[in-house]
């Protein structure tokens, strides 16, 4: 029957989803357990538009915002363990602001009032929040909207997909100099924390990421081979990573026979616990002298060098483990200009 839509979820369980549209009405949407409920539903439903005598329902008042959180942190999060804390974080925070608030009052420019308070009130520690990370908040408030119309269907539509985003920049590329990276590796070297060096060498080697390497388990690690095998990255894709050089030396150097589930890089006191090396960073950047930067650098860092030394943007993206070309972009610029000084070199045996 026209209208009438079968659903299979997720635990198995079949609804219908019956659809009433006539001309000049709004649209009514009601699920059923069976298709018999949702086909005399829609008939009955028709017939007393037709007739006038049908009360309209506001979609979504039903159920607060409130509601809707307490329901996706209780449900839905536990599956999302990723992100889940800071997705926590930031559904509270709608919470706190509008979840007295029926879903069906929720409209886009109230939406839009908070993403400004957002952007122009600082945090408990009176910093301003970067355009990304309201990007966030918004991205964790439009899932929990996305699973109450497609999931659970307390509301027809997403109010959050209808604002604009604020711009974010990603144009930042901050890497070390030949003479900074000397002195920052003598100064993880010094360090009363005898797993820096090896994390940041690991970093500055393979561009991983911090949390890819403080949460890196033996079992991932290859030795004979000379790789690492990510299990779970930031993209949800598995990666691989080659091990090569003093990185290799230094794991090597720290095996012993360890278990296969035991991180690589434990805490001194759990050893279920990685490592917690901030002190021991901003320490070592203090020493080497060196400002305007931040662990995550590393990573840049290896990227660049990477484009210095003839890499593609293809190459770069495959260690790197970004999902598309554009978030490697930000490294073309290096590439074109080892080019040009190779071009430069080349019309200078030419022609003079």
């Amino acid at each position: 029957m026209k209208g009438i839509d079968k659903r299979t979820h997720k635990d198995g369980t079949v609804s219908y989803r019956a659809r009433v549209r006539i001309k000049g009405h709004p649209v009514i949407i009601q699920s059923f357990a069976s298709k018999t409920l949702a086909m005399k539903w829609k008939r009955d439903t028709e017939s007393a538009i037709e007739r006038g005598i049908f009360t309209y329902e506001k979609p979504g008042s039903k159920h607060t915002l409130s509601e809707l959180i307490d329901r996706y942190i209780e449900k839905v999060l536990p599956t999302k363990p990723k992100n889940a804390r800071n997705v926590r974080q930031h559904l509270l925070w709608w919470k706190q602001e509008l979840g007295s608030y029926l879903l069906s009052d929720i409209k886009p420019n109230l939406i839009s009032q908070k993403r400004d308070d957002l952007l122009s009130n600082p945090t408990c520690k009176n910093k301003p929040r970067s355009p990304t990370t309201v990007v966030r908040y918004l991205a964790s408030l439009s899932h929990a909207f996305s699973v109450a119309v497609r999931d659970w269907e307390w509301i027809q539509e997403n109010p959050v997909l209808k604002i604009s985003k604020p711009k974010i920049s990603n144009e930042r590329t901050r890497f070390l100099s030949d003479e900074e990276r000397m002195r920052l590796i003598r100064a993880c070297q010094e360090s009363e924390s005898k797993g820096l060096y090896p994390v940041v060498i690991l970093a500055l080697s393979t561009g991983m990421r911090r949390g890819e390497i403080l949460n890196l388990k033996w079992c991932d690690v290859d030795l004979d081979r000379g790789a690492i095998h990510l299990q779970t990255t930031k993209n949800g894709e598995r990666r691989f990573v080659p091990l090569v050089g003093i990185a290799l030396d230094l794991l090597r150097s720290r095996h012993s026979n360890q278990p296969s589930n035991s991180l690589v890089f434990p805490a001194p006191h759990s050893s279920s616990k990685p490592i917690d090396i901030r002190s021991a960073w901003e320490t070592a950047l203090e020493k080497a002298n060196i400002s305007n930067f931040r662990f995550h650098d590393l990573r840049h860092t290896a990227a660049s060098y990477l484009a210095m030394n003839q890499a593609s943007l293809l190459e770069i993206g495959t260690l790197l483990g970004h999902k598309t070309v554009q978030m490697t972009k930000r490294y073309a610029h290096l590439s074109s200009m080892h080019i040009r000084i190779l071009s430069e070199s080349l019309n200078k045996k030419l022609f003079s």
